[in-house]
């Protein structure tokens, strides 16, 4: 008697199906998928995950995280918990959108833009890179701080200082500023401003992932040159609430 193996065989997922393959926490940021893995525009919305595409089409399985109010989510990329191959995969990519600029010193944002800025400076063969810091110590002056906020951390308690031993690393020289996620644009300008004090404008910032739109307007405000001066090796959206529950990119006030 013949029998039948179709059974066994598992049925591929449909592309839509692909957009909400579950991942347990821990696996997100842990692997890069092939491209076409998920369905980067489902048509009923994203639920739980986020893929972000890189530059040649392989995909980053990033956490939609709902913001305080429940109408808006954002993709989340954490580096500091992303598997080595992903955090080299990002720096790899970052790296390429530096190179064209020439810079003599890559400028790490902290905290978590810091190994970021360091595999992007490895990659442009320099020695070292600066560190900005968070914590003050103290030989640091006020005079070399500003301010630091961001839309996962709102509150203004915290500062971005400039080391003053480090100023003669930064002095006439052409600098990109590595971080791992713009999105209110809140920390960059506190950074541009910081800079600014001694003079320096960047000749480039380079992110692991925009988020959104918004922070064009607040880096505009500061230089409308700025924007054209961002670059990223992944973007996402911020999101708005279906009806239904689900996630899409948010496009207009209607779509909240």
């Amino acid at each position: 008697m013949l029998t039948s193996t179709a059974r066994s065989v598992p049925r591929k997922p449909s592309a839509t199906e692909r957009s909400q393959l579950p991942l347990a926490p821990p696996e997100f940021w842990q692997d890069i998928h092939p491209a076409g893995t998920f369905d980067p525009v489902p048509a009923d919305g994203f639920r739980d995950l986020y893929p972000s595409a890189l530059p040649d089409g392989r995909q980053v399985a990033l956490p939609i995280r709902i913001l305080p109010g429940g109408k808006q989510a954002v993709a989340s990329l954490i580096v500091n918990q992303a598997s080595f191959v992903v955090e080299d995969s990002l720096a790899e990519a970052m790296a390429d959108l530096a190179r064209p600029f020439d810079a003599d010193i890559i400028i790490g944002i902290p905290t978590l833009g810091l190994p970021l800025a360091n595999g992007v400076a490895r990659r442009l063969g320099h020695r070292r890179m600066v560190p900005l810091g968070t914590s003050r110590k103290f030989w640091y002056r006020d005079e070399l701080s500003e301010p630091l906020s961001s839309i996962t951390s709102p509150d203004h308690a915290k500062r971005v200082f400039l080391d003053p031993r480090l100023l003669p690393l930064l002095e006439n020289r052409r600098v990109i500023v590595v971080d791992d996620v713009i999105s209110s644009g809140a920390s960059m300008t506190a950074v541009l401003r910081l800079l600014g004090r001694i003079g320096i404008k960047p000749v480039a910032a380079v992110f692991a992932m925009t988020q959104g739109e918004r922070w064009r307007d607040a880096l505009a405000d500061l230089d409308r040159t700025l924007p054209t001066l961002v670059f990223s090796a992944i973007a996402s959206p911020i999101f708005a609430v279906t009806p239904e529950g689900l996630w899409r990119p948010e496009l207009s006030v209607q779509d909240i």
